[in-house]
């Protein structure tokens, strides 16, 4: 038996079944939003609503609902699941051995103002992570280190997430734009080219947006010139790379510039007045005399030893993420599911990719073609195992025992476990409502606005990374669609593609998987709801914003299109 989506399911209508398809989001923003609810019982009933409707009103099969819905939440596991774990196994490490001390102190010793601390590891060091791994090892890693030091879990998780709407279309080297090529046969330069002519100014917004919503626009103001040299310089160089070298560069690139530039500068700039957060204020003074009278200072040697195991981090990752060192490791070619066999790669010693059963090749999609279905495991290239070396070496590194290294894995899976199930039941919900047409449904829905489609096409982008956590995938789901679509109405398919990947970046902050990522990542399991309820409203005007470009670049600024 096989099934063929039917995107006008209910009442033969589309914009009946589109708004059958919008329940279980609905549901989702309810529950968070306004009931309050634990991150994993969000996760797990929002899945089971996405079941129901897959099967009574999009006529999918119970199994092969069942079955997408396990595909989904492996791979919320592995990866997704993997990275969080060894990432704040990593950060756990350096806090257990007072290495992190050592790191907070060289970070306060360039400033101690919490909103230039937030520019350097949420704008600047997120942006790099984002760059070279992806999925969720930036928020995970810049928020534990905002939260070591010293800010609230809760503002550490929110401005990492909004400071990861700059580099994420570029993300993983360049993934998601590589990736939409395929679907869409517009060279990936060029979409690189037309994104490159649309986050720059997202870029410079930012980092004068995160200080906005940490201290107001006061405050803002006082430290515009660090906002203006960490902004323009990661947005000129985003420009500059994504047009003249390609998707592959742009956030590593950007982010070193920008965090080098932002260094230097505040070697010969300091805000006038010093921020912190309200709780600080009261202990600001006694902390002061008492580093007055008391100063610690570490030597670069010292300092060079607390920051290694994050240097570390860093090689690993950024190895695991070179193009041909990753078909090595996973035994497959990006983007397919080929295996690698023979002496070029023992990657598929390590990769596990056995077909769902029930589910492989029972779904046909609009080619008339049956989709194989598989459970990917990459044990060896997966980002998450990267981390995990950086942890091996960061235990010789920092000198603790092989019984406190384990001790201290232990526990971090102890208290990730409830994250971890979030993750997996949210991955399951996009994979069940991407399975069963759903998805597609709601993407026809919006692309029926016509003329004003050129406003809605990022919201397109936006709804699919909202659903599937990644700009890549919302890429795959709905890139040909904005092709087409653009077609039809007369816009520059090339801006709507582009679009796609450039709204994409701003639900990436209201993703399922990303609050679950961020809670994780900073002690806040169970409270999802607050995480989420801090960035929606970030979320929707950053995707306005967006969209009011793309229309205004669909005609008084046709301009900009290459």
């Amino acid at each position: 038996m096989t099934f063929t989506p039917d995107f006008t399911a209910v009442g033969d209508h589309l914009l009946l079944s589109a708004a059958v398809a919008l329940i279980p989001i609905i549901y989702f923003f309810w529950a968070l939003a306004v009931k309050r609810m634990k991150g994993y019982l969000a996760g797990l009933s929002t899945l089971g609503i996405a079941l129901v409707i897959a099967v009574i009103a999009f006529k999918m099969p119970v199994g092969m609902a069942v079955m997408s819905a396990t595909q989904g939440a492996v791979y919320g596991i592995l990866p997704i699941g993997w990275i969080i774990i060894t990432s704040v196994f990593l950060y756990k490490l350096t806090v257990k051995t007072g290495q992190f001390d050592i790191i907070r102190n060289s970070v306060l010793s360039i400033t101690e103002d919490r909103r230039l601390q937030a520019l350097l590891v949420a704008f600047s060091f997120g942006a790099f992570l984002e760059g070279a791994a992806g999925f969720g090892a930036p928020v995970a890693i810049s928020a534990a280190l905002l939260v070591g030091l010293g800010f609230s879990p809760l503002y550490a998780a929110g401005i990492c997430l909004l400071a990861n709407t700059a580099p994420v279309a570029f993300g993983a080297i360049g993934i998601p734009i590589i990736a939409v090529e395929g679907p869409t046969g517009i060279p990936a330069m060029e979409i690189s080219k037309m994104v490159g002519r649309q986050l720059p100014f997202l870029s410079v917004f930012i980092p004068f947006y995160l200080v906005v919503i940490m201290a107001g626009f006061k405050k803002a103001f006082e430290i515009m010139p660090a906002i203006l040299v960490s902004g323009i310089s990661f947005a000129v160089t985003q420009f500059l790379t994504s047009n003249f070298m390609g998707p592959e560069l742009p956030d590593i690139l950007s982010a070193l510039v920008s965090l080098l530039a932002l260094t230097i500068f505040l070697k010969f700039w300091k805000p006038k007045t010093i921020f912190r957060f309200s709780a600080e204020q009261e202990m600001a003074a006694s902390v002061a005399e008492n580093q007055a009278t008391m100063p610690v200072t570490f030597s670069g040697g010292q300092i060079f030893k607390a920051w290694s195991p994050f240097l570390v981090l860093t090689g690993f990752i950024s190895i695991w993420g070179i193009p041909t060192i990753k078909s090595a490791l996973t035994g497959h070619y990006e983007g397919t599911n080929v295996i690698l066999k023979g002496v070029n790669s023992i990657g598929h010693l390590f990769t596990l990719m056995p077909e769902v059963p029930g589910l492989s090749n029972k779904i046909i999609n609009a080619s008339g073609e049956a989709t194989p279905a598989f459970y990917k495991l990459e044990l060896l290239g997966a980002a998450g195992t990267a981390i995990l070396l950086s942890a091996i070496v960061t235990k010789f590194i920092v000198q603790i025992s092989w019984t406190q290294w384990v001790i201290t894995f232990g526990e971090t899976l102890n208290e990730l476990k409830y994250p971890i199930i979030t993750i997996a039941s949210v991955v399951g919900f996009a994979y069940v409502t991407n399975a069963s047409g759903m998805s597609t449904t709601l993407g026809m829905t919006l692309a029926k606005t016509g003329s004003l489609f050129p406003f809605f096409s990022p919201f397109l982008g936006w709804l699919g990374v909202f659903i599937t956590g990644s700009d890549t995938s919302a890429n795959l789901l709905f890139g040909n669609l904005q092709k087409i679509t653009a077609t039809s109405v007369g816009m520059d398919p090339l801006l709507a593609v582009a679009a796609n990947s450039s709204g994409g970046v701003t639900g990436k902050m209201i993703s399922p998987q990303s609050i679950a990522v961020a809670c994780a990542a900073v002690g806040l399991a169970g409270k999802e709801s607050d995480l989420f309820r801090f960035t929606i409203k970030h979320s929707i005007f950053l995707v306005i914003l967006i969209g009011i470009l793309t229309f205004l670049q669909n005609g008084i600024l046709s301009w900009m299109i290459p």
